[in-house]
């Protein structure tokens, strides 16, 4: 098995850090403004900085496939059991 090493650049890090900040700071000034917006923006935009944390400070980016994959069974998971319990408390 090679043990391929990959080498991420100081810049490339500060501009992902710097799009999370804004996406951070888009989600605070969308929810001073409207709660309805915020849930929206919160059910849009998180998704976009998980995967980038992913992919970038986790190293997801430079791994196979089949991790890839098991990554997303498992977000894909959570993601149904969360919602599962949301319909089990709306209908209470």
């Amino acid at each position: 098995m090679e043990n391929k090493t990959h080498i991420i650049g100081y810049p490339v890090f500060v501009a992902v850090w710097l799009v999370l900040l804004a996406l951070t700071s888009a989600l605070v000034a969308i929810s001073r403004v409207s709660h309805t917006a915020a849930v929206w923006a919160m059910i849009l935009l998180t998704p976009l900085k998980a995967s980038l944390v992913f992919y970038y400070f986790m190293h997801l980016k430079y791994e196979r496939a089949f991790l890839k994959a098991m990554v997303l069974a498992a977000i894909a998971f959570l993601v149904v059991s969360i919602s599962m319990l949301f319909l089990d408390f709306s209908f209470r």
